[in-house]
């Protein structure tokens, strides 16, 4: 596994993996300026990727009916440098007919056993907060 970021300008750098895909990180104080995610949030964002990616495999592999997942992390920072995170908050919300324990028991699996990032993060301290809800029918953005 490798990463490699390049310097574009400003704040801007070009992210790539080694199967070569890019990604644009970005820092400004102006949010509107910003061309990328800053890596704090792409911290999180693969987070939220890597939970759900476990949790979806998961529940298609038990035949829940699951017609969308969503998963919303909200974090805290320590105040002074370096500004980890102390706390975040993570929400998952399935749409369908899915078995609030199927549900449940696939996010135990991620944040316990496959979610190697939620996991590194807890391991440094991190208190993670899970939360999830199942909404019947599809998602919006479906």
């Amino acid at each position: 596994m490798r990463a490699k970021v390049e310097w574009v300008d400003g704040l801007t750098f070009l992210s790539s993996d080694d199967s070569g895909h890019y990604v644009i990180l970005d820092h400004s104080e102006d949010k509107s300026a910003q061309k990328g995610s800053s890596p704090t949030n792409m911290l999180l964002e693969a987070m939220c990727g890597c939970t759900a990616m476990d949790v979806i495999s998961i529940l298609k592999k038990k035949k829940e009916p699951v017609t969308g997942l969503e998963v919303i992390a909200d974090g805290t920072r320590a105040t002074e440098h370096p500004k980890v995170f102390t706390d975040i908050n993570i929400e998952y919300v399935a749409y369908g007919n899915v078995k609030k324990e199927s549900l449940e028991r696939a996010i135990a699996l991620s944040q316990e056993k496959y979610c190697n990032i939620s996991i590194t993060l807890k391991r440094a301290g991190v208190k993670v907060n899970v939360s999830s809800r199942i909404v019947e029918g599809t998602s919006d953005s479906k």
